[in-house]
C-alpha cells in the first residue's frame, strides 16, 4: 500500500478542507497532518480504495476513507481525540 498520490489527494480534497479547519492540526505537506510536533494523520491508496492512518491513541490506526460515510466516521474519531466531540 503506497502513500496517497496527487490524484488520490484530489479525491479527498473535501475531507482535506475539513481537516484544515480543525484547530490543533497543521498540514505539513498536502494530506499530511501533525498535532503539535507529532505526526497525526496521512493517507494511503490501494487501487481505488483510500485509507487514513491516524494516531487515535499511541499508535497509528488505519481506517477506510473512500466514501463520505467512512470520512464522516474518521472526522468523528478525530474530533473525539481533539476534544471537539464534547459539546
Amino acid at each position: 500500500m503506497k502513500h496517497a498520490g496527487p490524484d488520490a489527494l484530489d479525491a479527498l480534497e473535501r475531507l482535506l478542507g475539513q481537516l484544515r479547519r480543525r484547530s490543533g492540526l497543521s498540514e505539513k505537506s498536502r494530506g499530511i497532518f501533525y498535532r503539535g510536533s507529532r505526526a497525526f494523520l496521512h493517507f494511503h491508496e490501494d487501487g481505488a480504495q483510500l485509507f487514513a492512518d491516524v494516531r487515535l491513541a499511541g499508535d497509528f490506526v488505519r481506517l477506510p476513507a473512500s466514501t463520505s460515510a467512512q470520512q464522516a466516521i474518521l472526522l468523528r474519531k478525530i474530533d473525539a481525540v481533539l476534544g471537539r466531540g464534547k459539546r
